[in-house]
């Protein structure tokens, strides 16, 4: 199967030989890995109601 290294776009087979997968090469997996550290990448989350979040560890579920 073909794929793309998703650092510089060059296509490259998908094989167990790559020890780098999906990355064609060790520069291109540690161009990605210094830009996650940078945190250019981001995950996308939505705002969490205050109503939600966990106040000092009692849950309701857990009433004596």
């Amino acid at each position: 199967m073909q794929v793309q290294c998703p650092t510089c776009k060059k296509s490259l087979e998908w094989d167990e030989a790559n020890p780098y997968r999906p990355f064609c090469c060790k520069r291109c997996q540690l161009i990605d890995l210094g830009a996650w550290a940078n945190e250019e990448y981001r995950v996308p989350a939505e705002n969490a109601d205050p109503s939600d979040l966990d106040q000092g560890g009692h849950r309701p579920d857990n009433e004596d």
